[in-house]
């Protein structure tokens, strides 16, 4: 009359389905080992300490366009108290010249895409 076996298997087969998003972001990027990223020789530290450039460096990107379009502001004070000029292709690519092994290595272990390149032009040195 009440057909368990069909109800189990329906209850089992929901359960299954709306588990599977959890399952799926259980073997995407971002697990596992982060990849290794060294500034270059002649470089000490990034414009940011290291800990918040991991986390914050897009927001830190989006306050600097948003300064220069809007406000015509130029000039960045980091946290250290040096100035750098706020700008993605000269300040940034200055270090991180190599666009595949710097910026794609960690957007592809986290499995983003930055809109970035959409309105910048990707330097001929970072295309290596």
């Amino acid at each position: 009359m009440y057909n368990k076996g069909l109800v189990g298997s329906v209850i089992l087969g929901f359960l299954l389905l709306a588990g599977l998003p959890f399952w799926y972001g259980a073997f995407t990027p971002g697990t596992g080992q982060p990849p290794k990223l060294e500034l270059p020789p002649d470089k000490k530290e990034c414009i940011e300490p290291v800990e918040f450039m991991r986390v914050s460096h897009t927001d830190l990107l989006t306050t600097w366009k948003e300064q220069v379009v809007r406000d015509g502001r130029r000039t960045y004070v980091s946290s250290r108290g040096k100035e750098y000029v706020m700008s993605l292709t000269n300040t940034c690519i200055e270090c991180h010249s190599n666009k595949a092994k710097f910026c794609d290595r960690c957007h592809d272990y986290m499995n983003v895409k930055p809109w970035c390149w959409d309105c910048h032009n990707v330097p001929n040195e970072a295309r290596k």
